[in-house]
């Protein structure tokens, strides 16, 4: 098992593991209480969920080190489920949601991550950096009599402001005198103490909600077991299992390149998927890879599946013994601990390389930032700057297209073409020949180039058409093996002639 290998293994830092282990918890606490609060459901739902889902995945998940939990990104598409139909038909939602990862990860689709750009990486980077941030500008708002919020004012804004700055100061200035201790964690007992010691009037996470609680229970969701219930939880279960695969696959690669080791995706999405599969089975929200949090693990010095685990088991002693104390811990500590996270998080080089860059990049980084920011979907931030990346790489890959030509001593013609042919390609294909002017016979050699798609291959089509209008043959040369199969598969719509080359070790006639 993966879990008791690495802790079998000699460079296991046992301080720094539980003591980062530590420091997660407690930054776990007010992130699942909001977003219970976000979905609509109970805080202990979404303690539970960040417990379950924290603990599996630092047992059997594909990145040690990296925290999971109850997150804003599946909150903020769970809400309607809950409001509309029910928490029980969340409950099953996130049952169906774990299925759908086990199934990802177990045909290895986590793979596909590779093709998500740096460009877009940076922009989710970004973006979950401004949403980290603005997060806790809640904690500087208060609500009145009439439920109406404003923003804190007078004595109150300036001790909030000065417990942040006094936390953000230690987290920065402490590892210069000593690394013996998460900085994180010293912090949060600092402030948190001088609070108590003193008696400071602020809030804390007890005022937020109670967080004590027992072990949570083994739960079906009480929902019909039919095609009607299967019709109303699919959509939502099918967006939270790509928004939350997305979020844990970009959180791992992120946490690849700060420690240079690499991580397995596939087996990062079978854990994410057992892990939900069974936080509905016992009551949870689903949840999925925290980057915020992970960034708090990783910084303090955590490497292994120890310190998340720490984190889960962590969690679950704070709802059930530690929930008196924990609550008087001040909202502001944990705010000046996400601020740093938030800060760490933005790709401030990203700002430095805008002239540096092509403008396509700056566009999806810009574009994949703002959905994250505006929308908080993570899923259809990151499909847009793929989708523009791949239309970019598409139409200056259509320019590539070059042709050279050379009449031999038989009086043919030969097109020599260079580049991808595809859709963005053909119509530069196409203008490249001059039907009228050639000779009686012509041929295509495509060593330097490939047949991509069907419209290259209807494109190949319309120029032996239009040779043969005016009496002329076309040839095809130099065909890999993999541009001949797509040809000989749609030979049913098409009708290309082939002239086989030697190096394919086959008759050199000319084929019909």
């Amino acid at each position: 098992m993966a879990f008791i290998e690495q802790l079998k293994n000699d460079k296991l830092n046992f301080k720094n593991e539980v003591l980062s282990g530590m420091t997660v918890s407690l930054a776990l606490v007010p992130e699942a209480v909001a977003f219970s609060i976000i979905a609509n459901v109970s805080p202990l739902v979404g303690l539970y969920s960040a417990f379950i889902i924290g603990l599996i995945t630092a047992i059997i998940g594909g990145r040690p080190g990296m925290i999971s939990g109850a997150t804003g990104a599946i909150a903020v598409v769970v809400v309607a489920l809950v409001i509309r139909h029910g928490i029980e038909y969340l409950f099953a939602a996130v049952i169906l949601m774990g299925l759908i990862q086990m199934t990802i990860g177990f045909f290895k689709l986590g793979k596909f991550i590779r093709l998500v750009p740096h460009a877009v990486m940076f922009g989710f980077v970004n973006g979950l950096a401004i949403v980290i941030f603005m997060a806790q500008l809640a904690q500087f708002k208060f609500t009145d009599i009439n439920g109406i919020e404003h923003w804190l004012g007078g004595q109150a804004l300036l001790v909030m402001l000065g417990f942040v700055g006094l936390t953000m100061a230690i987290i920065y200035l402490m590892p210069k005198l000593t690394k013996t201790v998460p900085a994180s964690l010293t912090a949060i007992i600092v402030v948190s103490a001088i609070v108590i010691f003193f008696q400071v009037q602020t809030r804390t996470v007890g005022d937020i909600a109670s967080i004590a609680g027992g072990f949570p229970e083994f739960h079906l969701p009480q929902v019909p077991l039919n095609l009607e219930t299967l019709k109303i939880i699919f959509p939502y279960s099918l967006v939270m299992a790509l928004v939350g695969l997305i979020e844990s696959l970009l959180t791992l690669t992120v946490i690849d390149e700060m420690t240079e080791t690499r991580s397995r995706a596939n087996k990062e999405s079978v854990a994410q998927g057992v892990a939900n599969f069974v936080c509905g089975l016992f009551g949870g929200m689903g949840g999925c890879a925290m980057i915020g949090q992970s960034l708090i693990n990783i910084n303090s010095g955590a490497r292994n599946r120890l310190s998340a685990f720490v984190a889960a088991v962590g969690l679950l002693l704070i709802v059930l013994v530690g929930s008196p104390l924990i609550e008087k811990i001040p909202m502001a500590a944990l705010v000046g601990v996400m601020f740093v996270v938030a800060i760490g998080t933005f790709e401030w080089a990203s700002l430095k390389i805008f002239r540096k860059v092509p403008m396509t990049d700056v566009i999806v980084m810009v574009v994949v930032a703002g959905i994250t920011v505006i929308f908080h979907n993570l899923a259809v931030a990151v499909i847009a700057g793929v989708i523009i990346s791949a239309l970019a790489f598409a139409w200056e890959n259509a320019k590539l297209v070059r042709a050279r030509e050379i009449v031999d001593d038989n009086g043919i013609k030969h097109y020599e073409f260079f580049g991808p042919l595809f859709f963005g390609s053909v119509t530069e294909f196409q203008n490249k020949f001059d039907v009228l002017n050639d000779p009686d016979e012509i041929i295509i050699d495509l060593k330097e180039s490939r047949v991509v798609d069907h419209s290259a291959i209807e494109a190949l089509n319309k120029i032996t058409e239009r040779y043969a209008k005016v009496g002329k043959k076309v040839h095809l040369r130099h065909l890999s093996e993999d541009c001949r199969v797509l040809l000989d598969n749609a030979s049913a719509i098409i009708d290309v002639n082939h002239w086989e080359d030697p190096h394919y070790k086959v008759p050199s006639d000319i084929l019909g």
